[in-house]
């Protein structure tokens, strides 16, 4: 792939334009390996409980190969100044979006997997530029939106150590050489865990942290899960006594995510080189990627088959396309290997201001008693009436409304 970055002679501390330009060659190559799928027989049951089915696949491929144009993505992407930087001796690709307004609150976002910066282009204009999109002045933000390591156009680690908490820890060092002293995060999926764990560090300089994935599974519950996952009891049957109703509930959503939900995870943390074949086929990354939980698979599925709800057929292809031409399919997994904390359970952010907006089809609706539990400091939680893991992406006027009123307080 060619990209177009400033001048390979800087020092380790610049900052370098950058701008995407696939070459045609890539894209024909992509089509002809569409072409070339090998498929699978159709799946044995009636419903996608043995992964997206062969139908929606075909759907899929059939639109990626005679619909679908890349360029128009591509250039949504270079609509936004990018730029890469290197730190900790790893390039780091971001956008980064300055609002025209004097006072706006600096505000770094992270995605997660199988998302990257695609994931956040709807939200970037609402929240810079306020006044256009049913908001004030008083409401903008300057937008910072890297690539995780191993993702899109940031380097791939050649050794371990990119984990969550290092991640957390350069996040700060790109605002502030950035020139932001003071700022808000915000992240869902692992940019909820970046974000939580950027809130534990407590750099100077963080006013607050957002979060659409709230880590807040009491430490006892959350080694429950964990235990029932290597073949232990069952969870629902021990829970404790004295959980609300909510609670209750939460634990009952969590449960079939645990229980095979998260499959990919482990095949991720513990082998992740055995996915060679998504780098070698785009159906197939593509099929990885859609699998990510129940509720997304089936809003992606009811989009190939006609009926969009928040993710268009495009919306889907733009981020699968992205982690092809970037052959970012097994680097993007190694950050489940590199990963030691839980991904629900209470991470210890104490005095950091912490906002929290709930979107019913979550892998789980984290209760209001136990984000106060995890979060002492927690200035905002709202339930949302629709949307599910990927906010910014499905229901993105919702999650700017949040951004803008949780970090009112702290401007």
């Amino acid at each position: 792939m060619a990209i177009t970055v400033g001048s390979a002679n800087v020092d380790s501390a610049a900052v370098r334009p950058f701008r995407v330009e696939v070459p045609e060659a890539d894209l024909e190559d992509l089509r002809a390996r569409i072409r070339a799928t090998r498929w699978p027989e159709k799946e044995t049951v009636d419903d996608q409980s043995q992964g997206p089915q062969l139908a929606t696949m075909h759907a899929l491929a059939r639109y990626w190969l005679e619909e679908y144009d890349w360029r128009k993505c591509e250039a949504r992407m270079n609509a936004f100044e990018q730029f890469i930087t290197e730190i900790d001796g790893l390039d780091i690709h971001f956008i980064h979006a300055r609002s025209q307004h004097e006072d706006a609150l600096p505000l770094i976002v992270t995605h997660g997997w199988p998302g990257s910066v695609v994931e956040q282009l709807k939200i970037i204009e609402p929240l810079t530029n306020p006044t256009a999109h049913g908001g004030s002045a008083s409401d903008a933000f300057h937008v910072v939106v890297p690539s995780m390591p191993g993702y899109g156009y940031s380097g791939k680690p050649t050794s371990k150590g990119w984990g969550p908490d290092h991640i957390a820890r350069a996040w700060d060092v790109l605002m502030k050489r950035l020139g932001y002293t003071r700022y808000v995060a915000q992240g869902g999926d692992w940019g909820a865990v970046v974000t939580d764990l950027l809130g534990v560090n407590e750099p100077e300089g963080l006013a607050g942290i957002h979060t659409n994935m709230p880590g807040v599974i009491p430490a006892e519950i959350d080694a429950m899960f964990f235990k029932n996952l290597l073949g232990a009891a069952p969870v629902l049957d021990s829970l404790p006594a004295d959980l609300t109703d909510e609670e209750r509930r939460t634990c009952e959503q969590l449960d079939p995510v645990w229980n095979g939900g998260v499959s990919y995870a482990l095949q991720m943390a513990f082998r992740p080189q055995v996915l060679t074949g998504i780098a070698d086929s785009p159906v197939g990354l593509a099929s990885y990627l859609l699998d990510h939980d129940a509720k997304s698979l089936a809003l992606i599925s009811r989009s190939f088959a006609g009926v969009p709800e928040g993710l268009t057929r495009d919306d889907v292809l733009d981020n699968v396309t992205h982690f092809w031409l970037t052959n970012t399919g097994v680097s993007a997994g190694r950050l489940y290997a590199e990963n030691p904390y839980s991904f629900f359970g209470v991470k210890g952010v104490t005095n950091v201001p912490v906002a929290v907006s709930v979107f019913p089809d979550e892998l789980y609706e984290a209760p209001e008693t136990w984000s106060r539990q995890a979060y002492p400091n927690l200035i905002h939680y709202n339930r949302l009436p629709k949307g599910g893991h990927f906010a910014a992406w499905e229901q993105p006027t919702l999650l700017v409304d949040e951004l803008r009123t949780a970090f009112r307080s702290v401007r």
